[in-house]
C-alpha cells in the first residue's frame, strides 16, 4: 500500500472469481480508500488443475507452493509420501499447512490471481489415490517413464490430476497404486528436476495446452 497513490488503478477479488477494478481515492498508513468502478463474476478455470506434493524439506515446501501457484494450481494438496524426510505430526502439521497456506495465498495476490488455490490438510496414499480415481486424467512424475508430459492428451475440462514425489523418489508400491487408481506415469525432461520445481514446470506443460494458457 506504501507504494500505491490516489489516482492508481487496483483489483480487488474475494478469491472467488469476483473481481472489482477500482481507482485509489486515498493512500493513507495501514489503509485504502478505493472507489469501484466495476465488478466481473469470471468462471472457473476449466480443466481444473490439482498437484499433489510430496512434502519437501525445510522451506521448500512453501517455494513449491509459490511457484505453483503463480502457475496456476487450483488446489495443492500435501502428501506424506514414503520416502519424505519431513514428517508433519501434531503441532508441527498445522504449522507447516499454515504456512503453505499463507505461501499460496501470498503469491496468489502477486500473481493477481482471482482464485486462489485450496491447501488442504496432508493426505496419506489412499487419499490420493482416491484422487487419481476420480480424475479426468491422472499423471504422476517419473524421470524414468518412457513418455513425456509434454506428449500427453490434455482434457478440455474435468480435473487433472499431477502427482509429485519426494526427492528419493516415489517407491515401487506407491506407483503401483496410484497406477491401480488409473495414474500414468510420465517424465518432464533429460535432466532430473528438484521436488521443490518439478511439479511448476510439470503444471506449465500441462497448461501451456489448454485454454487457460
Amino acid at each position: 500500500m506504501r507504494r500505491l497513490a490516489p489516482g492508481e488503478t487496483v483489483y480487488v477479488t474475494d478469491g472467488e472469481g469476483r473481481l472489482a477494478r477500482c481507482v485509489v481515492r486515498s493512500a493513507r498508513p495501514g489503509e485504502l480508500e478505493l472507489s469501484v468502478l466495476g465488478v466481473t463474476a469470471e468462471p472457473a478455470p476449466q480443466p481444473a488443475l490439482t498437484v499433489v506434493q510430496a512434502i519437501p524439506k525445510g522451506d521448500r515446501g512453501e517455494l513449491a507452493v509459490e511457484l505453483l501457484t503463480e502457475v496456476g494450481a487450483d488446489t495443492i494438496v500435501p502428501w506424506a509420501a514414503q520416502r519424505c524426510v519431513a514428517v508433519w505430526r501434531g503441532d508441527r502439521a498445522a504449522r507447516s499447512l499454515a504456512r503453505w497456506q499463507s505461501a499460496a495465498l501470498q503469491a496468489a495476490k502477486q500473481s493477481r490471481r482471482s482464485y486462489f488455490p485450496r491447501v488442504p490438510p496432508q493426505e496419506d496414499l489412499a487419499a490420493v489415490a482416491g484422487r487419481v480415481r476420480a480424475a479426468t486424467l491422472a499423471i504422476v512424475l517419473d524421470p524414468d517413464a518412457i513418455g513425456r508430459v509434454a506428449d500427453l492428451d490434455v482434457p478440455t475440462a474435468g480435473t487433472i490430476v499431477l502427482v509429485v514425489g519426494p526427492e528419493g523418489g516415489i517407491t515401487q508400491a506407491e506407483h503401483e497404486t496410484l497406477a491401480g487408481a488409473g495414474a500414468i506415469r510420465a517424465r518432464l525432461g533429460p535432466s532430473v528436476l528438484r521436488a521443490s520445481s518439478a511439479g511448476a514446470v510439470a503444471a506449465g506443460l500441462v497448461l501451456a495446452r489448454t485454454a487457460r494458457w
